[in-house]
């Protein structure tokens, strides 16, 4: 444990920041876990669950909780997912 006062402070924002971080990560997973098995299912509701995800994800990237590169990445994957007939 540090012993100056600001770098004291350093440390519990830093975790603080770092539950927020886990925690909004954890959420995104969960969207976009749930679009993707509502997709492999072919359930009916899977593309208003795939919107929800692309909007967390959006989100998510506009907030810096994941890089911009990745929630494309994700998105055009959810999308390919939902376009594509199952077999």
């Amino acid at each position: 444990m540090p012993n100056i006062k600001s770098a004291i402070k350093r440390v519990k924002v830093s975790e603080k920041k770092t539950q927020a971080n886990k925690m909004k990560k954890s959420e995104i997973r969960t969207a976009v876990k749930k679009a993707r098995v509502a997709v492999a299912e072919s359930a009916p509701e899977a593309p208003e669950l795939v919107k929800k995800a692309q909007v967390k994800l959006d989100k998510a990237v506009a907030k810096g909780y994941i890089h911009k590169n990745t929630v494309a990445r994700r998105k055009s994957r959810l999308a390919k997912a939902l376009n594509t007939p199952a077999e």
